[in-house]
């Protein structure tokens, strides 16, 4: 019995491991999304972490209602593909930890 209750923690302490790389793997993968024609940039990294907002000159000093639209849609847009990279990446690491899911 302890055989197996050994296995089972030496599988879970294998799987936290995993899981701490590529959460770093996470936080050093930058993704560049860019929105309203190019004029909104954000880096994000694949933790969802924003890491740079760029807004070009010209949406700054034009309509707030605007900008404030434009910036929600590319946040969202950044958001999504950090979300995808990142659930891509779990996913990997615990289809080889737990073979059938």
């Amino acid at each position: 019995m302890l055989g197996k209750f050994g296995d089972m923690m030496g599988k879970l302490k294998e799987m936290k491991q995993k899981a701490d790389e590529i959460k770093l793997k996470l936080d050093n993968t930058i993704l560049n999304v860019e929105g309203a024609g190019g004029d909104i940039k954000i880096s994000i990294t694949g933790n969802r972490e924003i890491k740079s907002l760029s807004i070009a000159p010209g949406l700054q000093h034009g309509n707030t209602e605007e900008l404030e639209e434009q910036l929600t849609v590319t946040l969202n847009k950044a958001l999504f593909k950090a979300n995808e990279v990142n659930e891509n990446e779990m996913k990997q690491v615990a289809s080889g930890m737990l073979p059938g899911l």
